[in-house]
């Protein structure tokens, strides 16, 4: 039997790393190719369709299932998506497929606020992969959730070695320290940071060192005229760290309204806006219809 292989780059934004059809003459082969056809045009539903009857064609082939479970993920179909990983791990995939599904699977499960499900499943990657530990951060935002505070701060603290220049490692790592020891000790432990040249972020970590306000925090997010896609992200960004720093200080008002702002604009913004939007479900925090800038 030929393997033929269907690479993610081809699927352009598509974040696969491997499609896998039984046969080169087997009969999910093309619907896999239609499917990958109709996700490059845009044509989501007809591209789930399509998946779907590859995977009825060869039901047995674990790589169609992870290629469903992508597409899912994809297009925000978090609990279809965290299915279609079950069921690759159902049909008993090798050692490196095995961990690679549990880190798809986990994502998705944070995702769906099944936050200590997302652990384990994380937990099993690293165990396969231990020298991906210090770059796990995923983890340990998953720890804050999970009120696993110590080992939280701690998965920061590794992460730091790998990660010199990112003020959101500094962040997460003094949000955990702060919820474990107290934020005088968080404070006094903040983490430096240098270069990080992402709008606004060296003003929020001037904000949790206690050198800035969240004013200048919004203020440095609108400077220089910024407009569009741009703007919104660095308004993102700002809300949901000022949004982290009031719960951090207790101000449950302005961290329900910083958060729900980032959480407004969540599907533009990766693993962070889910971050933002899991943190509003699972403290009940209203979202705004509207995306107001303020």
């Amino acid at each position: 039997m030929k393997v033929v292989w269907i690479f993610l780059a081809l699927m352009m934004s598509l974040n696969l790393n491997w499609v896998q059809a039984a046969d080169k003459d087997g009969p999910a082969l093309k619907f896999v190719e239609a499917a990958a056809k109709a996700f490059r045009e845009g044509k989501t539903d007809e591209a789930l369709k399509l998946a779907a009857k590859a995977v009825e064609a060869e039901p047995k082939n674990l790589n169609l299932h992870y290629f469903k479970g992508q597409l899912h993920s994809k297009l925000r179909q978090h609990a279809k998506a965290a299915a279609a990983y079950t069921r690759v791990l159902a049909l008993k995939p090798e050692k490196d497929r095995v961990a690679d599904t549990h880190q798809e699977r986990g994502e998705a499960y944070f995702k769906l606020g099944k936050i200590k499900e997302s652990i384990a499943d994380f937990d099993v990657f690293i165990k396969a992969y231990p020298r991906q530990d210090p770059h796990h951060w995923q983890r340990g935002i998953s720890y804050y959730y999970a009120n696993e505070f110590k080992k939280g701060y701690e998965q920061f603290e590794r992460h730091q070695t790998v990660n010199r220049n990112d003020v959101e490692n500094a962040v997460w790592h003094f949000l955990c320290l702060a919820r474990a020891k107290g934020i005088k000790e968080a404070k006094a432990k903040l983490i430096p940071i240098v270069g990080d040249g992402r709008v606004p972020m060296m003003e929020v970590l001037a904000l949790f060192g206690g050198k800035s306000t969240p004013a200048k925090v919004l203020a440095r997010a609108r400077a220089g005229g910024v407009r569009g896609a741009r703007l919104e992200r660095q308004l993102f960004y700002a809300h949901l760290y000022l949004g982290l720093w009031y719960e951090a200080t207790g101000e449950k008002k302005l961290r329900d309204k910083y958060i729900g702002l980032a959480a407004a604009v969540a599907d533009n913004h990766g693993y962070m806006g889910d971050v933002a939007r899991v943190h509003a479900e699972l403290n009940k925090i209203p979202v705004p219809k509207v995306k107001a800038e303020k």
